[in-house]
């Protein structure tokens, strides 16, 4: 059978890459056509466009590359009517996908979606066009489930798929990464700024003021797969810090605390056990749009699954030196880390366990056979 595949981003690139994996495993004979990256290419099938090229951050940032958004989705389009797969399956990246998906239900295409837009985060109306528009949901968070059934929307809850990125990754050893990177014996504060540019470079400058305050602590920046060292490298200037690329598992196994850009980052330093501060800064504009629609409590999935201030946020304004100095301090705190490890056993059992991509798989192939 053909599967058309839409993933945005380097957390859509990782999960797309885990689905084609048990969807080849269900459907030997599978003719997989995706956007993505390259977790999702070294899989198999082909590759139309690659994720970093739109990789579009902040409802300003989008206006301003409007044009660029709708020559793509025109691309899309054309090429989904040129192959005719079987089932379109999108993964997150509501922005471009619903789009999408309201285009294929009107050519017939069967959809599927597969982890879903944030629409329990704001813009709520959202989800009478989901539900006309998308065959079946894929739900990765706990709370979904229940929440879509509130607009009586049948939806199936199939667990997170980072549990199995993570159960399933190569293990290294600590001694042999340190080695390797040259990072001595001095405890690791992981840097994890995002995967866009401009997140990047609003918040690594700040992040990186804090290398001379903690000179016990070796501080390394995970590098995203999205970006050359030569864009981090003006902001590092001549700062005493390490930079690692494309190895964010990595780096978080040997990691004693980690600064964290919002986002999945948030639960992928959880599921490792490391302590963290959140951090959010975006543009003046793109910030205020978002606090008017914007309706959780919280920004982190942390906080968001477990319903309480788990991690701390240091969000815009609140995003400063200062705060950010004692909060690392905070979390390098015996009892404080303690406490913190205690809520992270209790997230990891919220999420499901592991089996999430070839659950997926499984029903999305099932329902084409019915």
């Amino acid at each position: 059978m053909k599967y058309y595949i839409i993933a945005g981003e380097a957390s859509g690139d990782l999960h797309g890459s885990n689905l084609m994996k048990a969807l080849y495993k269900e459907d030997p004979e599978a003719d997989i056509r995706f956007w993505g990256g390259d977790l999702m290419e070294k899989v198999g099938g082909t590759l139309v466009f690659h994720y970093k090229d739109r990789a579009f951050m902040g409802f300003f940032e989008v206006l301003k590359n409007l044009p660029k958004a709708l020559t793509l989705i025109k691309l899309c389009k054309k090429d989904i009517a040129e192959f005719k797969p079987d089932v379109l399956i999108f993964i997150d990246n509501s922005g471009f996908n619903l789009r999408i998906a309201k285009w294929a239900k009107l050519q017939g295409f069967k959809t599927n979606y597969y982890i879903s837009p944030q629409v329990w985060a704001s813009r709520a109306g959202r989800i009478k066009d989901i539900k006309r528009d998308v065959d079946k949901l894929f739900v990765i968070l706990p709370f979904e489930e229940e929440f879509y059934k509130k607009y009586n929307y049948k939806v199936e809850f199939v667990g997170h798929p980072l549990i199995d990125a993570i159960a399933n990754r190569e293990q290294v050893s600590i001694k042999d990464f340190r080695k390797k990177h040259d990072l001595g014996e001095k405890p690791i504060i992981a840097l994890l700024p995002g995967s866009r540019q401009q997140e990047i470079t609003k918040m690594l400058a700040v992040m990186l003021d804090l290398v001379d305050v903690f000179p016990d602590y070796k501080f390394v920046i995970a590098g995203a797969p999205s970006q050359d060292f030569s864009f981090y490298d003006t902001i590092i200037g001549n700062r005493k810090v390490s930079f690692i690329n494309n190895k964010t598992y990595d780096l978080l196994s040997v990691s004693t605390a980690a600064l964290v850009g919002s986002g999945t980052a948030t639960l992928e330093t959880a599921l490792f056990k490391v302590p963290q501060v959140v951090c959010y800064k975006g543009s003046s504009i793109s910030y205020q749009i978002a606090k008017r629609i914007v309706t959780l409590k919280y920004i982190s999935l942390v906080n968001l699954i477990m319903d309480k201030e788990v991690v701390t946020e240091l969000i815009q304004d609140d995003f400063t030196r200062i705060n950010l100095k004692r909060e690392l301090a905070k979390i390098l705190e015996t009892s404080h880390r303690e406490k913190l490890f205690l809520d992270y056993f209790e997230l990891e059992k919220k999420l499901g366990g592991v089996g999430a991509s070839a659950k997926t798989a499984k029903l999305i192939v099932e329902g084409l056979r019915k």
